[in-house]
């Protein structure tokens, strides 16, 4: 049974998808305000985080940011998924460049939140039992069964989404990936209408990777196309 972690000061709603997720199957712990639940998130296991932007104490944004910087690996790789007010596309993005898997706009349904975490719990197992030892394309190393990636001998320090994103550009190096097929591919869902969030996960780990040495252009975008990783698999 997967531990979720559900952060969240509206406890009407909070209720609500509490008992919908565990009647799905989920272990849910809920906390209220975003002190609470950032303790509960370094203090204990879980499988996977819903967070609430608008939160006392401490942000949504607080809270995801402190538990990024962590040295910890478990918190900084642990799947969020953030919950954004209907329509607020800076939420969303904001949300995704701190590191969110993914989101969901408020009131949000239940159903539809017991989808992303599945998808999100289902990519962890499958990049856990992938039977590669690793994957490579110039200096890019990946290790899927560690969720470990590598520019030349630096590891990059990538969230789950991340690391499945650019796992699906290495596979294809060479070629363009449609955002359709990342987001089927790396994310476990369809792509919506106006959906950013390919976009700020390829942004983050041209970022990532830049830091470490990487040319810009090792992930190129093809406009109305996809991306690109433009060196050759080995």
């Amino acid at each position: 049974m997967s531990r979720i972690l559900l952060i969240d000061d509206d406890t009407e709603l909070t209720d609500l998808l509490s008992e919908y997720l565990t009647g799905e199957g989920f272990d849910v712990t809920a906390a209220n305000d975003g002190g609470r639940g950032l303790e509960l998130a370094q203090s204990q296991h879980f499988d996977a985080l819903v967070l609430d932007v608008m939160l006392p104490v401490h942000n949504g944004f607080d809270v995801l940011r402190k538990l990024r910087e962590e040295a910890s690996p478990t918190s900084r790789s642990l799947p969020v998924i953030m919950l954004t007010a209907k329509g607020d596309t800076v939420d969303r993005i904001v949300g995704l460049e701190m590191g969110a898997d993914d989101y969901l706009p408020k009131p949000c349904n239940p159903r539809e939140l017991a989808a992303r975490l599945r998808a999100i719990l289902r990519r962890g197992r499958v990049e856990v039992e992938d039977d590669d030892d690793s994957l490579s394309s110039g200096q890019l190393r990946l290790l899927p069964a560690e969720h470990q990636a590598y520019w030349g001998e630096q590891a990059l320090s990538l969230t789950g989404a991340e690391f499945s994103v650019l796992k699906v550009l290495v596979q294809n190096a060479g070629d363009v990936v449609s955002k359709e097929v990342l987001t089927e591919s790396a994310l476990g869902r369809k792509l919506m209408p106006y959906d950013r969030s390919i976009d700020v996960h390829v942004s983050n780990i041209r970022k990532k990777l830049a830091d470490k040495g990487a040319s810009r252009d090792l992930i190129i975008n093809i406009r109305g196309a996809g991306y690109m990783l433009t060196q050759a698999k080995q």
